[in-house]
């Protein structure tokens, strides 16, 4: 919690700075624009890309293996999908990074470390 609280109040401060000068730098109808079209394209490679998560989970499930690499990829998508709907260009920028292939698997390490510090520090429960 005491990271989610800094979040809400510093990124969308951030994101309203940005807008402002973007509206001021080349205009308030290009502005808007470009948020319409960042929304636009991310709502489509979030689709194209979650598509090919859960065709990843299925193959590795078919062949016995556990999903674990895709199911992160399903998560990074499904993030990455959710900042790119949210309106601003920090978070466009983040969800592009997380929905791109080339750039999620600079991504992909620090989440599973994350992930499995959070186990390890018996923070996590699976549940079978």
């Amino acid at each position: 919690m005491r990271y989610l609280l800094p979040f809400l109040i510093i990124i969308p401060a951030c994101e309203i700075g940005i807008l402002l000068f973007s509206g001021k730098t080349i205009g308030i109808i290009p502005t808007i624009l470009l948020i319409i079209a960042t929304g636009i394209a991310g709502a489509w490679l979030a689709k194209k890309q979650g598509m090919e998560a859960i065709r990843k989970v299925q193959r590795e499930i078919s062949f016995g293996n556990i999903p674990g690499n895709a199911i992160i990829d399903g998560l990074c998508v499904l993030v990455g999908g959710l900042l790119l709907l949210t309106p601003g260009f920090i978070t466009d920028l983040t969800g592009f990074v997380l929905l791109i292939p080339a750039t999620r698997k600079f991504v992909k390490p620090l989440l599973q470390k994350w992930i499995s510090r959070i186990i390890d520090q018996n923070r996590f429960t699976i549940i079978r």
